[in-house]
């Protein structure tokens, strides 16, 4: 394929509708004969998402070389099987940067600098940076928001002039939007589509896919009327059914005909999805036992904030043949924890930050410990696990994070020495991929099967190395290591089925095919439990 061909996804009428699965969904019907490379255009001003509240934007998620992006981006790592990397995510508030730094360089010879021609450029020329560096055969760019949006429309005049830069046999524009069912009528409407796309091409965009958020499968005569009101063809008009599982998605698209669209507009060849991925997913909807677990954190109110831990526990759950059954236990109330946990196989404390709602969180994981519940503690929740184990333990009563009680007695989680000065938040912490050396014969060395291995960070705590004895001592193995064997990066209690933690967010890497393994763990001992 002699260019690099780019596939523009565009939404419009509602904004969550769910352009980052639909067009992580056509990049997974691509990946298997192209190299495909997706980038996520956002409009805020924000440099990224991590400073962002999660009860308000959902999870941050984070990539290998330490960039916190946007949560779409663990759909494109999972469905096209990629590993995502910082210049993919495009901001409003990275392009304002990179042109005020461009014009006081005086890289604008002087002129006066405009959205129109300079922002614009600034935006293609990224797009096609990236599209060369990468060596991609198709980019895949989804523009944020909702078409008529004043935040996006840089990136919508951009993607419009991409057509004259490279080509329009180079270029196909995708078009996600919304055929409600109103109550009483029981009938599919096609208004909001056609203003939609109205809009759309207002700003010189023709959509050459068109795919309809809706309850049910599109009809042939609504198919039919928003071709003809939408200058499409009636094939280029498909159904963005809802579903109970994200990974149907695929599925249904190559059901509907999404690739003889892609083939045709786009003169390539694809595969059929992999028969792998339809077992798994019919693993999920056809399996008789049941497992329950609860995620105890403080952003309940928002499940998004957890969106790559319920994947992950998909994932393991398709895997070991058993249906997932996941509850949300809020740590920041008082509650009566035999009621909250009653029939949960499993428990898991995620990641987080602050105060609120920790003393709930040490009260569940000594719980579990006590009465041997399966337990995964994910970095904030590998770090109260500790604090629980010495207070409880060790005996050490006053023990505590110094996040939460800076004048503990016992500071068996505390800074980073090289944090100690940080002043702005964003971007300090210890981010990315880092290495831990596993020690053998340990239940988590038995899971990933190998010495070393990497999982991503967000944090800037870590276990005190002066308490790493004295918990030890007690049962409590430090059972992966820094290289340089400074910090604790994997904790298991020895005297329980599964009670483990670890200091990186192992769900960040989890896919389909390939579950996160402390969470197959945790999945797997917890399907034992109910034996």
């Amino acid at each position: 394929m002699p260019k690099t061909k780019f596939i523009v996804f565009t939404g419009g009428v509602l904004s969550g509708l769910g352009k980052g699965v639909a067009s992580a969904s056509v990049g997974g019907l691509l990946s298997s004969n192209y190299k495909v490379i997706p980038i996520k255009c956002d409009g805020y001003l924000n440099v990224d998402p991590g400073t962002m509240n999660p009860v308000e934007h959902g999870e941050v998620f984070v990539l290998d070389d330490g960039a916190e992006v946007d949560m779409d981006f663990g759909h494109y790592e999972r469905f096209i099987g990629v590993t995502c990397k910082s210049e993919w995510n495009l901001t409003m508030g990275k392009v304002f940067d990179c042109v005020r730094k461009k014009e006081r360089r005086g890289d604008y010879l002087g002129k006066t600098v405009q959205y129109i021609p300079h922002v614009t450029d600034m935006i293609k020329d990224w797009w096609k940076k990236v599209a060369k560096k990468e060596n991609a055969d198709i980019v895949l760019i989804e523009i944020g928001g909702t078409i008529g949006d004043i935040e996006n429309e840089l990136y919508v005049e951009a993607a419009r002039q991409l057509k004259d830069d490279v080509g329009c046999k180079n270029v196909m524009y995708a078009h996600l939007t919304y055929i409600p069912v109103p109550h009483g009528v029981n009938e599919q409407k096609s208004k909001p589509t056609q203003q939609s796309v109205n809009l759309l091409r207002q700003r010189g965009i023709s959509p050459d896919l068109i795919i309809g958020r809706c309850e049910e499968l599109l009809t042939d005569k609504i198919k039919e009327k928003i071709a003809t009101f939408c200058n499409v063809k009636k094939e280029a008009v498909i159904s963005g059914v809802d579903v109970d599982n994200v990974y149907k998605i695929p599925m249904t698209f190559e059901d509907e005909g999404v690739e003889k669209i892609l083939n045709k507009r786009l003169k390539i060849k694809t595969k059929p999805l992999s028969r792998k991925w339809r077992t798994l997913v019919k693993n999920m909807d056809e399996a008789k036992k049941q497992v329950n677990i609860a995620i105890c954190g403080k952003y309940t109110k928002l499940e998004d904030s957890y969106a790559s831990v319920v994947e992950a526990l998909g994932h393991s759950a398709a895997h070991l043949n058993c249906k997932m059954n996941i509850s949300f236990v809020e740590t920041s109330s008082k509650q009566d924890l035999s009621k909250a946990l009653k029939d949960v196989d499993g428990v898991i404390v995620p990641g987080g930050f602050g105060s609120r709602g920790v003393e709930g969180k040490i009260n569940i994981i000594r719980y579990c410990r006590e009465n041997n519940i399966p337990f995964l503690g994910i970095c904030y929740g590998m770090q109260l696990a500790v604090a629980e184990f010495s207070r409880n333990v060790c005996g050490l009563k006053d023990a505590n994070s110094t996040e939460i009680n800076p004048k503990t007695k016992h500071p068996v989680i505390d800074i980073l020495p090289e944090q100690k000065e940080v002043i702005e938040k964003g971007g300090t912490m210890r981010l990315g991929a880092y290495p831990a050396l596993l020690k053998k014969g340990s239940k988590i060395y038995q899971l990933y099967k190998s010495e070393k291995v990497f999982e991503r960070h967000r944090h800037r705590y870590e276990v005190n190395p002066v308490y790493h004895k004295i918990l030890e001592k007690n049962g409590l193995l430090l059972v992966g290591m820094s290289p340089n064997n400074r910090l604790a990066e994997f904790i298991e209690f020895k005297y329980h089925k599964y009670f483990v933690g670890c200091q990186g967010h192992p769900e960040l890497k989890s896919s389909l095919l390939k579950p996160a393994p402390l969470f197959y763990g945790l999945v797997k001992s917890a399907c034992e439990g109910k034996k």
